[in-house]
């Protein structure tokens, strides 16, 4: 016997007593509900697929009443909108042009990676999306040590939609620990005692809190379905660094992960995982996805399509100052391409302004008292394009005028000419902003048609800098790959190709987070995004909290490792580690065939007497999910 019981949104097959689990194949249902109608099938029980696809093509009464008869075929290809059942004529005639119904392809994408409109590769269209062979398919991508280049498990989202259902329903949590900084006393007197007083605190939480960052170890895929119900709309900022694509088959990549996908697998592992991204974004969230140069136009389509109409740029970033690989260019650069939620939502980006340019100090007027900067000129030679209104004579402290180099010493700029930045208009407005100084290179013109003994510069008050910010450049050259290096040596922590702190830093201040805002990173490698976060929260006085997850098994020895560490250096903040909970043998066999390599406890067998969870593992998952009073 068989209950539906539905957590999360999600129906889930639950056994009673002995039944065993055997997931519904979708095409042998589907194939047994259209034998029932001599419409679609003839004596031998052959089913005709053209005569379906017309049918659906048709909204033909008689098979839509033959698919609402069954429960599997209505949830599978009808949409409840309130009490009525609308058809997904789309998906209807992407499972029957499938080629189980026609000799056995696991993909209704044909084997040729290319832009699409309906079924044609082309260029002329406008709406096109990027199409490869498994774009349908969920890619599960379990490889949890460095040597197991594993072969990939595809589930097609149509024909397995019991397995991935199956696979994204919530796991259990369990192995929890709680990191903390150390508890802050008089310290003793003898480096031996300092150092034992400075040690990262170690305990056994017994829930997580909205307040608690996070260290997750599972697959990122299942586990982004897992957390998914508590921090969807939830998180401020994504960052990841995935493993690359490479055309050219590689030795190594900058994370110890399959780094030789072929492109269509490639492709598939990062739409799932980019997919259930975008929900945990909040409505002004953003997520920036640091990708290698071969994956790069094939990675922006893709996320043209999962957030259209969000661009909101690509960074160059350079990565090391010289390389003897290439054959026509020494390659230097990566890319960071970045997308938001809604980006109507969002303010620019900026970056924090330099305060200490602002050296001098107003003495008179209202902003007396005031920081301000006047290093920048009214005149720029390279600003010779005609404006109307932005050639004329500036009166001098000396009583003497100043104008920018010109043919004819008159206010009416012509061609070859050039001009002020501002326009006489504002000149008179805010002329009390000017600085004069005097020089004897001034490229301005006095009355007479004479270099001036004047520069005229503007003044920049510091206040107002800082509320209207910098625009960061889409070029970053300042965080190179050797800084990563030396902070990891420093830190006695071995692990190549890791991201500079500095660079996760910056991206964090230019997106102008806010206070208790949240930073995810689901392939947390050697845990930079945290120790980013964690510094931040010690230099701004900030509280930002970070979610990091990491699949591989060097987690505690690096990931964590690294971050009790800067927990130490700080003396501030803490962490909870857990992991998806992974059961050797289920109670039922069939369960344990969707997959062989990551078997994961279902939060909703949490209870079942025969895998033997502690009750404290059992509440601080029902804490978890919300449900501690069922």
């Amino acid at each position: 016997m068989y209950i539906i019981k539905t957590i999360f949104g999600i129906k889930i097959l639950k056994n009673l007593k002995n039944e065993k689990y055997m997931p519904l194949k979708i095409i042998q249902h589907m194939q047994e509900l259209l034998k029932k109608s001599e419409k679609f099938c003839d004596k031998d029980e052959n089913i005709f697929v053209l005569g379906v696809l017309e049918a659906v093509e048709n909204i033909d009464i008689d098979l839509v009443k033959l698919l609402l008869s069954d429960a599997k075929a209505k949830e599978q290809f009808f949409t409840k909108v309130e009490d009525i059942y609308v058809l997904n004529q789309n998906r209807l005639i992407e499972f029957f042009t499938m080629n189980e119904f026609s000799k056995n392809s696991y993909t209704s994408y044909t084997n040729k990676i290319g832009l699409i409109k309906k079924d044609n590769f082309i260029k002329k269209f406008d709406d096109v999306v990027l199409a490869w062979p498994h774009k349908d398919c969920i890619l599960e991508g379990g490889q949890s040590k460095d040597d197991d280049k594993k072969n990939e498990v595809f589930y097609n989202e149509i024909l397995s939609r019991d397995e991935i259902d199956r696979l994204f329903e919530p796991k259990a949590l369990t192995n929890f620990k709680k990191f903390s900084a150390p508890t802050k006393v008089a310290a003793p007197s003898g480096s031996e005692a300092l150092a034992s007083l400075l040690a990262v605190e170690q305990s056994t939480p017994t829930e997580i809190t909205a307040n608690d960052n996070l260290i997750i170890k599972g697959n990122n895929l299942i586990a982004l379905h897992t957390l998914k119900k508590k921090y969807a709309g939830k998180v401020k900022l994504i960052y990841i660094d995935p493993p690359y694509y490479f055309n050219d088959k590689r030795d190594s990549d900058t994370f110890l992960y399959n780094s030789n996908f072929k492109l269509s697998t490639w492709l598939t592992f990062m739409k799932n995982r980019l997919e259930v991204a975008r929900e945990f974004l909040s409505e002004d969230g953003v997520i920036f996805v640091h990708i290698g140069e071969d994956s790069q136009a094939y990675t922006e389509i893709l996320m043209n399509e999962i957030f259209p109409n969000n661009r909101l740029g690509i960074v160059s970033r350079v990565q090391k100052k010289g390389s003897d690989l290439g054959e026509f260019f020494s390659p230097t650069l990566d890319y960071i391409l970045c997308y938001s939620k809604n980006k109507n939502n969002l303010q620019g980006f900026k970056i924090p302004i330099d305060e200490s340019k602002f050296t001098k100090i107003e003495i008179e007027g209202k902003r007396k008292g005031e920081k301000y900067e006047d290093s920048k000129s009214l005149y720029q030679s390279s600003l010779d394009d005609i404006r109307p209104a932005q050639k004329y004579f500036i009166d001098c402290p000396d009583g003497t005028k100043v104008i920018p180099p010109c043919f004819v010493l008159d206010e009416v700029q012509r061609e070859g000419e050039k001009r002020w930045r501002w326009s006489k208009e504002k000149y008179l407005k805010d002329k009390h902003l000017l600085v004069f100084k005097k020089t004897k290179n001034s490229p301005l013109l006095d009355e007479n048609g004479n270099q001036a003994k004047w520069n005229v510069y503007t003044k920049r008050y510091l206040n107002d800098a800082i509320k209207k910010g910098n625009i960061p450049s889409n070029l970053f050259d300042n965080f190179i790959n050797s800084s990563a290096t030396s902070t990891l040596s420093g830190m006695n922590i071995n692990f190549s190709f890791s991201k500079p702190k500095e660079l996760i830093e910056h991206i964090i201040n230019i997106v102008q987070v806010k206070e208790n805002d949240t930073i995810m990173d689901f392939f947390g490698g050697s845990g930079t995004t945290a120790h980013a976060v964690l510094d931040i929260n010690k230099e701004q006085n900030k509280n930002l909290k970070f979610i990091l997850i990491e699949q591989m098994d060097y987690i505690e020895d690096i990931t964590c490792e690294r971050v009790k560490k800067v927990i130490e250096k700080n003396q501030e903040g803490s962490f909870i580690y857990a992991e998806l909970k992974q059961i050797e043998t289920f109670k039922d066999a069939e369960i344990g065939k969707l997959n062989k390599n990551m078997h994961y406890l279902p939060f909703v067998e949490i209870e079942d007497a025969e895998y033997g969870i502690s009750e404290e593992e059992i509440t601080i998952n029902k804490k978890f999910y919300g449900i501690e009073n069922e």
